[in-house]
């Protein structure tokens, strides 16, 4: 039998997706394993979506990931859904199961994973995340699963904080409560796990509008900024001596789930961080 040429495809549909680092730790690791397959970041727009996944049906992509603003929308155009992906309203990983099109959500996951690698306690515990979009619902339903006792949502818009919040109080155990952010915030000093998963800091040098000298010894922050090792929310952090987790951490443990899904083999993890360590020139743990 002759060589082959075809190449697997998948990749990333987002807008902004320029700055979107997936394709470094994902095409490393396909390289690494010999798989013939690439990753490609595409920008589709607002309007688009539907189109997009029809093209990917009939280009037969091995899969894709969804980005910021499609997470939610996507749904509708999909075969099938994971239960948590459901629950959260939100997919960011597509892959084909059984000959449908199937949605997952890894986004919760890779940040859980992160916490938990760095031995931080959840159980019990309360978080506070800032935003309310899909980011937010995934991390907002794995900590519920991992047994955090409340969680505050901030938003600016109220619709979208109360649907998060009715997620959480109608559907995982924990308990959820609304903060409305139409002031600069103030953190509680007895939160123990502070999130950004707003995109303020992905395109811009800025930092979510919150009171950072509220910010207490204790506190684990993290960002889901997925294209900076410090954010600015993060060196603020940093600089009062709080442990910190950046979104390239949770890309790797998400990317390595998604990695997996698309090839039905173990992820090699070591080589995905080392990918994404080079191209930041920082030290992952």
């Amino acid at each position: 039998m002759g060589k082959s040429y075809q190449k697997q495809w998948v990749g990333v549909f987002g807008d902004p997706v320029d700055d979107n680092p997936t394709v470094v730790m994902e095409q490393a690791a396909f390289d690494y394993a010999e798989i013939p397959m690439e990753y490609l970041t595409i920008q589709v727009k607002r309007g688009d979506l539907k189109a997009a996944v029809e093209g990917l049906r009939a280009m037969n992509f091995t899969g894709i990931n969804i980005t910021m603003p499609h997470k939610g929308e996507v749904l509708q155009y999909l075969d099938q859904i994971s239960e948590s992906a459901r629950t959260m309203g939100a997919v960011n990983t597509v892959y084909w199961k059984d000959g449908k099109l199937t949605g997952e959500n890894t986004d919760g996951k890779g940040f859980l994973k992160s916490l938990q690698d760095g031995n931080v306690s959840i159980k019990g515990k309360k978080a506070f995340i800032l935003g309310a979009g899909g980011a937010a619902r995934a991390i907002a339903v794995e900590l519920a699963g991992a047994g955090i006792a409340s969680i505050s949502v901030a938003n600016r818009n109220e619709e979208h904080g109360q649907t998060l919040v009715k997620i959480i109080n109608e559907k995982t155990a924990a308990e959820g409560r609304f903060v409305l952010w139409n002031t600069t915030l103030s953190i509680p000093e007895d939160t123990d796990i502070l999130v950004n998963a707003t995109p303020v800091g992905f395109t811009d040098e800025k930092k979510p509008d919150i009171d950072y000298d509220s910010l207490k010894e204790g506190m684990n922050v993290c960002d889901v900024i997925p294209n900076k090792a410090w954010t600015p929310f993060l060196l603020e952090a940093k600089n009062r001596g709080l442990r910190t987790f950046n979104g390239l951490q949770m890309l790797v443990n998400q990317g390595a789930v998604a990695y997996e899904l698309w090839t039905g083999r173990p992820a090699p993890v070591e080589v995905m961080r080392k990918a994404m360590e080079k191209e930041y020139g920082v030290i992952l743990p």
